[in-house]
């Protein structure tokens, strides 16, 4: 069947083409470092942003009646609007972004020439965390280099096998009678309990359970503290594994975890402004302010960011250290991906519902409650997507249209603005953001996020803190079935609605433009939906422990002769060691730096260089001192468009 497009629509096309091949050559030219560079690209991105919404609102709206097409119309447009709102926050606030890696080095600095060392305790919160897990964390804090701290184990499920674990390891453990208010309740037992002693801490440090700091991480982070408005300094968030997005589209190595534009690019953006908030792990605070505000907050589920918060009331900034200090296990299954986002988003509505929260009558300026308001509708626009997904299947199977526009009008309005957009967030981010793998990380959450939002309206408070699951057998397939099912669906519907309009008997020879954009959205629409359906597909995580990328100059005994060899990559239980067979005698060993001799053998369950590895239980230890006294890249710092959709291709067509 031949059909044929209007010239106008290519006309259209061709003006959009060009627009993004004008902005694609300014990112290349254009320094995101340069202020000059940051503004312009930045307001070219809101002049085209607030051209299409305008335009959306005064020239595209039928008149307000109480019929289907009249309210899809309305329906649609509000949540864009929220969309688009929430992206000119975003790029104000990104006109900026400050950098504190000096003003560290100087502390530092004067930390060392005055040899005075404010004292730091050390709290790791451990909610059913296995050993395997919270070692990493526990054996890196006592390997910090500083002077004048304790490491306290805070277990609140009150396990013997931990407080065994931590007498062997020398930390001291903490635990108590019940989990009332969860996690802040947690950390609360510990600090009442470290109050009693005979000299309090200056500092409290906190930890989650699966993150492994740096060993210099106190010597960068506690003289900041020179600066008496600083009330709590924070360091971002990194990861040693990939989340379930990278994993299962197998693109660890060519996408970014979702949460880099957050920690790398917003966090010191809105540090400029005052308005970088705490995120849970990873940080430290003055005990003295925690005692003066009764302890940490406990009246919403993100009670990281509600500690910025009753700071900010306080007059006291919390601070963000833009330097990779840590690394931890980031959620490994979509069920605990979706556990943690949902909770953020409630707890995040729940500070702002507070009667002294942001969006009322607390003590906060005009800047700190947009700022509020902007991480409001991160969350506020997740119902955008599914509009989105569903609006091109509506269109085809009810003859409802999303928007009732000029076609070619929006083309030169809309699409030119989506490339934009696509490019400013390239750029500004560093390659941290692709076209449809980004697109991907917000659909696996949208539906999950935009019934959180319905269950808000109606109870906002009175939900349990969840904790996310980390650990455990990962070695089978395994699939998650309302998400799977609901993009399945979605994939179905649109590959449905492309099929029955272009490929029967009763089809048009020539197509409208208002079909020629249904169809190419029809198409978008499924082809988020089917990747999507892929990361619902959970490949195999070999191992119980995760090799961490690291190259050591090794010795390897075998056969009776010892030679030098290459070790790529390795974790507590095996090492990847290319080109090397092994004899099977039971002398095997390998040589490392600071662990000494550790026997080895072959690992029938993982690929041939991956050899199993049997350290004694000091040798354990030395070997997580080795992987995590300076944080390792385990994962793509930096997206590579092209290496993502050859992977993705493989995965879908390959498996």
């Amino acid at each position: 069947m031949f059909f044929n497009v209007d010239d106008d629509v290519a006309s259209a096309l061709l003006f959009d083409v060009g627009v993004a091949l004008t902005f694609m050559v300014f990112s290349k030219v254009a320094d995101r470092e340069r202020l000059a560079d940051r503004i312009l690209f930045g307001s070219a991105t809101i002049l085209s942003l607030v051209l299409y919404i305008s335009w959306r609102w005064l020239d595209t709206l039928p008149d307000l009646e109480i019929t289907g097409s009249s309210l899809w119309a309305y329906f649609y447009v509000t949540f864009e609007t929220v969309s688009v709102v929430y992206a000119l926050g975003s790029v104000f606030i990104l006109f900026r972004m400050s950098d504190w890696t000096s003003e560290a080095d100087l502390a530092q600095e004067q930390l060392i020439a005055q040899g005075a060392y404010p004292s730091v305790d050390v709290f790791i919160c451990t909610y059913n965390e296995p050993i395997n897990i919270l070692e990493k964390s526990v054996i890196s804090a006592r390997s910090m280099d500083y002077p004048n701290f304790k490491v306290y184990v805070c277990d609140d499920t009150r396990r013997s096998e931990i407080r065994d674990y931590c007498s062997r390891v020398g930390v001291n453990y903490i635990t108590r009678p019940d989990n009332r208010h969860a996690k802040a309740g947690n950390l609360n037992n510990a600090l009442k309990l470290t109050n009693l002693a005979t000299e309090a801490s200056d500092l409290i440090m906190v930890l989650d359970a699966d993150f492994a700091a740096q060993d210099n991480f106190l010597m960068r982070v506690v003289g900041l503290f020179r600066n008496n408005e600083i009330g709590l300094v924070q360091t971002p968030q990194f990861y040693f594994n990939s989340d379930p997005i990278q994993h299962n589209l197998g693109i660890k190595s060519s996408f970014v975890d979702d949460q880099r534009v957050f920690f790398d690019t917003f966090q010191p953006a809105k540090d400029v402004a005052g308005c970088a908030f705490c995120v849970g792990t990873s940080f430290v605070v003055r005990r003295s302010l925690l005692n003066e505000m009764g302890g940490f907050p406990h009246e919403a589920l993100s009670e990281d960011m509600l500690l910025t918060y009753r700071l900010m009331e306080r007059g006291y900034v919390t601070r963000w250290l833009n330097e990779k200090l840590s690394v931890g296990l980031s959620a490994e299954g979509i069920p605990e991906y979706i556990t943690q986002r949902t909770r953020w988003c409630l707890g995040t509505i729940q500070i702002g519902l507070l009667k002294d929260g942001p969006l009322w009558r607390g003590r906060f300026t005009l800047t700190q409650r947009l700022h509020y308001l902007h991480g409001l509708l991160s969350w506020l626009s997740k119902p955008f997507i599914l509009c989105m997904l569903f609006a091109p299947s509506i269109y085809w199977l009810f003859d409802v249209s999303a928007i009732q526009a000029d076609e070619l009008v929006f083309m030169k309005y809309g699409i030119s603005a989506l490339f934009v957009f696509w490019g400013y967030s390239s750029w500004i981010s560093g390659s941290r953001t692709l076209p449809l793998f980004t697109e991907v990380t917000h659909a696996i959450t949208a539906l999950p996020v935009t019934i959180t939002l319905c269950q808000a309206i109606r109870k906002p408070f009175g939900r349990p803190f969840k904790v996310t699951e980390k650990g455990g057998d990962r070695s089978t397939i395994r699939i998650h079935p309302p998400t799977a099912i609901f993009f399945g669906l979605i994939t179905l519907l649109s590959a449905f609605s492309v099929v029955s309009t272009v490929f029967t008997w009763s089809s048009p020879v020539e197509f409208s433009a208002r079909d020629c954009m249904n169809l190419v959205w029809s198409a978008f629409s499924m082809l988020i939906a089917f990747v999507s359906l892929l990361v619902c597909i959970e490949l195999p995580r070999f191992g119980q422990e995760e090799l961490i990328k690291i190259r050591l100059r090794a010795l390897l005994r075998s056969a009776g002769a010892m030679r030098e060899i290459d070790v790529d990559a390795l974790s507590t239980e095996h090492a990847l060691i290319k080109d090397v067979k092994l004899s099977g005698a039971e002398d095997e060993a390998v040589f490392f730096n600071g662990v000494g001799w550790v026997a080895i053998g072959v690992d029938p369950s993982m690929p041939q260089s991956c050899f199993a590895i049997m350290p004694s239980f000091q040798q354990h230890n030395d070997i997580l001192r080795l992987l995590f006294r300076k944080a390792p890249d385990n994962v793509a710092k930096t997206g590579t468009l092209g290496r993502s959709v050859i992977t993705l291709c493989r995965r879908a067509f390959v498996g």
